[in-house]
């Protein structure tokens, strides 16, 4: 069954895959976009982490 959690993680990590590729095939005009891009990055890498931990932890929960 695919949950909330599911679809975010996976909207996540299309994300950071096409900001990723975009600075692969050199789309930032400039070292401030470039930033830019890996800030996002970054904060997608952190909310991706903090989900799957608590997805995770949910887990956990229901099998004790």
């Amino acid at each position: 069954m695919t949950t909330a959690f599911d679809v975010v993680i996976k909207e996540i990590e299309e994300r950071r895959h096409a900001i990723a590729e975009a600075l692969i095939s050199g789309a930032a005009k400039d070292f401030a976009e470039y930033k830019s891009c890996a800030g996002e990055i970054r904060g997608l890498s952190l909310a991706h982490s903090y989900i799957t931990d608590l997805v995770r932890k949910m887990e956990q929960s229901e099998d004790e």
